[in-house]
């Protein structure tokens, strides 16, 4: 099956670097481009893709709105926010908005492609600078906890070596091949963490692990 995806991004020449990157790969096809927030609303519908690579800045509606407007539509779309802009106030706003995965531009092409499989198969994936960050803020205050130092009774041994590796930024398929299980059961486990510790979504997965001292800040 082939991955089908558009392309949001104000810059002709980011777009087309994009274009070649995936037409070397034979499982992920360039359905549709878009050069502003509104054309990517309107074709995430229109061109069916799978996968959005929605740029932050662009004229009109930012990345940031347009992703809020593709989630919340009748689009089957996932996004990945594929930025130069690391800053934290876009980093959250992505997440925020309900994008899948968020990924620096200057990743290596492997990568970005991964993160695009990754994200169509219905996983999230969030880059490990940013997942540093997320972490680095929430030690210093940043992000508010609800409760301090959380304790994990509520969940097996299994699930709480999951949620460590889910905490340090890896994808579910990634957690799969570290515990050798199948990722569909990686998924389950991710599935009942997000339950029984009622996280929102993966990135409160990850302040978990940091609060329940299952991950080290990294440097």
């Amino acid at each position: 099956m082939t991955i089908r995806v558009l392309l949001a991004d104000d810059q002709p020449l980011i777009r087309a670097a994009l274009q070649m990157v995936i037409t070397d790969s034979p499982d992920i096809e360039v359905v549709a481009e878009a050069g502003t927030g509104i054309e990517a609303v309107e074709l995430a519908v229109s061109a069916d893709p799978d996968v959005v690579m929605m740029d932050i800045r662009m004229p009109g509606m930012d990345g940031i709105e347009a992703t809020q407007q593709v989630i919340a539509g009748p689009s089957r779309a996932h996004v990945i926010v594929l930025t130069t802009f690391d800053d934290d106030d876009y980093v959250y706003g992505a997440l925020r908005a309900g994008a899948s995965g968020f990924l620096v531009k200057d990743m290596a092409v492997d990568d970005i492609l991964a993160a695009i499989r990754v994200v169509a198969a219905g996983d999230a994936l969030i880059a490990p600078s940013i997942t540093r960050r997320l972490i680095q803020r929430f030690a210093g205050g940043a992000i508010a906890a609800p409760r301090k130092r959380r304790e994990l009774t509520a969940i097996t041994d299994r699930e709480r070596e999951v949620l460590g590796l889910v905490g340090t930024g890896l994808s579910n398929s990634e957690v799969a091949a570290h515990l050798c299980i199948s990722i569909a059961t990686a998924k389950t486990y991710v599935t009942r963490l997000l339950s029984k510790l009622d996280a929102r979504d993966r990135v409160q997965l990850v302040i978990i692990a940091y609060e329940s001292g299952l991950v080290e800040i990294p440097s």
